[in-house]
């Protein structure tokens, strides 16, 4: 073959980075030697794969249909090399996880994963939806675990289990006592919210969607701890996963408020680019999730260690 492996990570690496600087910075190489690779790859096959546009190198259609493949053999190769060099583990792995799923239920996996086979490596990135779809489908990650829906052509998608959102509110609340809310009511009310883009937000926006007129959304923060922080501190009302409230529930120091007005149910869905070769560590960690939520119907339903 007249190109390397080693060729073929650099075109990946600037693809993803649209930047031969930062390729260069994770390759751990020199910035000339990085242009050199790239160079020779296309001069060798007298074609060009990127094009520059301002200060960025972005794919072109070539380049676009040898992405994947190239992602597929490096994952292959990097398979070939654990086995050579007779590593324990299966070798290496990048997941995204949105924050609930990341906060509540990847790192319990992960835990699970390493122990079930150490020498392998894996990295967590903990973002919203729209950013993990984005990242997976620039094959920046290898697997992603979203929350609700993903429309990409390029994106296959495996629903794993069933979340519910509730909105909750704090003990001295004056929903607290009611219990429950109708529409009229949650439209008075000031909102704690997850930022657009979050899975959350889009379930709570879908299920509004035929509602007249607007929520209150008084504060958006990136985090689900920080809006159970401020909605016990009374600022407003809120609404996550339950799977993310099931101990302030239990402690008291949070309230759920029923709306049985709205569908808040949403899937927790496996994601990843259908170009993607399947290495075995990503078909290991997925049999992992889907052992994890065995026999449950819904997410709060999985037996997680309780916090104090």
């Amino acid at each position: 073959m007249r190109y390397t492996l080693r060729q073929l990570e650099v075109f990946v690496a600037i693809a993803q980075h649209e930047s031969v600087s930062l390729a260069a910075r994770r390759l751990a190489m020199s910035q000339s030697a990085t242009s050199t690779a790239l160079a020779e790859l296309e001069r060798q096959f007298d074609c060009q794969l990127l094009d520059r546009i301002g200060k960025r190198l972005k794919l072109n259609a070539l380049g676009f249909q040898l992405l994947p493949k190239a992602v597929a053999l490096l994952d292959r190769g990097e398979e070939i090399e654990e086995l050579l060099k007779g590593q324990r583990g299966i070798g290496s792995l990048d997941v995204g996880a949105t924050l609930t799923i990341g906060n509540y239920l990847a790192t319990l996996l992960i835990s699970d994963f390493m122990r079930r086979h150490p020498g392998s490596r894996v990295r967590l990135h903990v973002r919203n939806t729209a950013s993990i779809v984005d990242r997976v489908t620039h094959h920046d990650l290898d697997l992603g675990l979203i929350e609700g829906d993903c429309q990409h052509d390029d994106i296959v998608m495996q629903p794993w289990v069933e979340d519910e959102l509730t909105v909750f509110c704090s003990p001295r609340h004056p929903l607290a006592n009611a219990g429950e809310a109708d529409l009229e009511a949650l439209m008075r009310e000031d909102w704690i919210m997850r930022e657009e883009g979050s899975g959350t937000r889009r379930t709570l926006d879908q299920a509004m969607r035929h509602r007249r007129g607007r929520l209150n959304v008084l504060l958006e923060l990136e985090h689900t701890e920080a809006i159970k922080r401020a909605v016990e501190s009374g600022l407003g009302i809120g609404c996550v996963s339950h799977l993310a409230l099931r101990d302030a529930f239990r402690r008291g120091s949070l309230v759920p408020i029923a709306t049985p007005e709205l569908d808040l149910t949403r899937q927790f869905t496996f994601i990843w680019h259908r170009h993607k070769y399947l290495t075995t560590a990503m078909r290991e960690f997925l049999r992992l999730c889907r052992e994890m939520t065995a026999g449950v119907q819904r997410s709060d339903e999985i037996d997680l260690p309780a916090v104090p």
